[in-house]
């Protein structure tokens, strides 16, 4: 039996780790070639947590090809259009086509919103919002000219669905690309493109299992921990549980990539154990 997405060719930015390296070994599993970017280098402005590394990209490489799948792996920043430009343009030299881009790599930093730093501010914007955009500019031509339709995933998350104290930033930005969602998935419609929004909650990955997180679910807490932060993380879904993983979403990209998904366009796609209806 083929797989769900057997033949088809993946673009997956934020690719070295996290939901990004689920989202590529999962589609491969079924049968999909990737082409994987991450910056693989820390964002001054990030500093709870560290960012990707050559390695985990490596390593991304080494568990799709365990699957008997090709992958392109480049690193290059989204926030950078010629250079993802030229990322994109690699995959396509080797794979000749792409069906299905997930708009995947994001940074997250805390602050009061009239307290974050201009510099923080703009980071996050430039990878959150732009480096979407980017991600879906670079590819659409492309997409287009094959004449296969596809399928655009921009993740996006709760804090694009509703507000969140402490990340005024993020949530600002993962409400826009809703926006930039609902536009595309009209203007593409003619060309058999889908456009959609995943919104994960709380994933089990380095973005949330960091002190910055920790610190916004226990406020006053001088040093806080995962165990000051669960019983405001639990709280916050419907489902009893802190948090969901990333093979969740996965599951999520899989589905609206595939032809499972063929009429699923312009939605907003939650996978957060009930975070939005809470």
């Amino acid at each position: 039996m083929s797989g769900r997405v057997e033949g088809k060719v993946a673009f997956i930015t934020g690719a070295a780790r996290g939901q990004g390296r689920s989202h590529a070994v999962r589609l491969a599993e079924e049968g999909a070639d990737i082409i994987a970017v991450d910056i693989c280098e820390n964002i001054e402005t990030v500093a709870h947590y560290s960012l990707a590394t050559d390695q985990d990209l490596q390593e991304t490489v080494a568990q799709v090809e365990a699957l008997g799948r090709r992958i392109v792996a480049v690193k290059a920043d989204v926030r950078d259009l010629a250079g993802l430009q030229k990322a994109f343009d690699t995959g396509i030299e080797q794979f000749g086509h792409v069906d299905i881009v997930v708009a995947n790599a994001g940074i997250i930093t805390f602050g009061r919103s009239w307290e974050l730093t201009s510099e923080e501010w703009r980071d996050v914007i430039d990878v959150n919002l732009t480096g979407v955009y980017n991600t879906a500019k670079v590819a659409i031509p492309s997409m287009i000219d094959a004449g296969r339709g596809g399928a655009i995933l921009f993740t996006s998350s709760t804090g694009g669905l509703k507000g969140l104290q402490m990340m005024g930033h993020y949530v600002a930005a993962k409400h826009a690309i809703v926006g930039l969602m609902r536009t595309m998935a009209n203007e593409l419609g003619p060309h058999r493109i889908r456009v959609n929004t995943i919104h994960p909650g709380s994933v089990d990955t380095a973005m949330f299992q960091n002190p910055g997180t920790y610190s916004v679910f226990s406020p006053g807490e001088s040093e806080p921990t995962v165990d000051t932060a669960m019983p405001a993380v639990i709280a916050q879904h419907a489902l009893p549980t802190p948090w969901v993983d990333p093979i969740d979403i996965s599951n999520a990209v899989l589905f609206l990539g595939s032809d499972e998904a063929r009429y699923v366009t312009g939605v907003t796609f939650s996978v957060d154990a009930g975070a939005c209806v809470k």
